[in-house]
């Protein structure tokens, strides 16, 4: 008996902290239901109306749940997954475009220690340099994996940030990015976006698919994340730890590490 009331007890502790709190789900079944819910957090966290109304517009993205249960190249040896994104090109690429505009990359080391080729092998690995910046809503699909069960908790905040995001006037609900909900030339998820984004062209505003405003943002956010300017980004040296805040794959960091020192070589 004394356990049940403990029990309870506990319970009843419990309730008032979760209470507030959306669940998530599998299936597109609750996904109305919860966006309801998560309109009182994003409230409380500061959306206005123009990204609460996109909320309530978001639709439950298939296509971005699909992808999400099927990243099979990050599980590739490091000799496929560059073959596979196209590594040679991104090299020749990334030197043509450094080449074509030297100034520019070499203000953005000046200013945020990242060099070119780190900058040009993300560009390149993320959009192929601008050709494909994605066709899913972007305020649908993380609006999707934010109520979705398995990584809920790593997207609410990149939710919240997709729609302060529309309340700024960065994007809008028809906005295109990937199918995990990024955005932009280096596909920055919406909270990043938010919080290391730069208006470089000094318009008024960031626009991730501007290729300055995009480029800056990222040579920030590596900057923000602990890059020392001048030292070496290969495995085991300093900045090579850096590379994973940008994507935790460690195929990907090897990729950018060894692409960005041949665009630079």
């Amino acid at each position: 008996m004394r356990s049940l009331t403990c029990l309870a007890l506990i319970l009843s502790l419990a309730a008032p902290l979760g209470a507030h709190a959306a669940s998530c789900g599998n299936t597109s079944a609750g996904f109305d239901a919860w966006k309801q819910d998560f309109d009182k957090q994003a409230r409380k966290a500061g959306v206005k109306k123009k990204g609460r109304q996109a909320l309530a517009g978001a639709q439950y993205a298939n296509r971005t749940i699909a992808a999400d249960r099927n990243q099979k190249s990050f599980k590739y040896s490091l000799d496929k997954f560059m073959r596979i994104r196209g590594a040679d090109t991104i090299v020749a690429q990334g030197r043509k475009r450094k080449a074509r505009n030297p100034n520019f990359y070499a203000a953005l080391e000046r200013q945020y220690g990242v060099p070119s080729g780190v900058l040009l092998a993300i560009h390149g690995m993320e959009t192929g340099f601008g050709n494909f910046m994605g066709d899913s809503q972007v305020v649908s699909a993380i609006v999707t994996l934010a109520y979705d069960c398995r990584r809920s908790e790593f997207f609410v905040p990149h939710a919240i940030g997709a729609l302060k995001l529309v309340d700024q006037g960065a994007i809008t609900p028809a906005t295109l990015g990937a199918k995990h909900g990024e955005l932009g030339h280096t596909q920055f998820l919406p909270g990043n976006a938010m919080t290391y984004g730069v208006d470089a062209t000094g318009d008024g505003r960031v626009d991730f698919y501007n290729l300055t405003d995009a480029l800056a943002s990222t040579a920030n956010f590596l900057r923000q994340k602990g890059w020392k300017s001048g030292k070496g980004y290969q495995p085991g040296q300093p900045n090579f730890a850096v590379i994973k805040q940008w994507n935790a794959a460690t195929v990907y960091q090897q990729s950018i590490a060894i692409m960005g020192a041949r665009i630079d070589g």
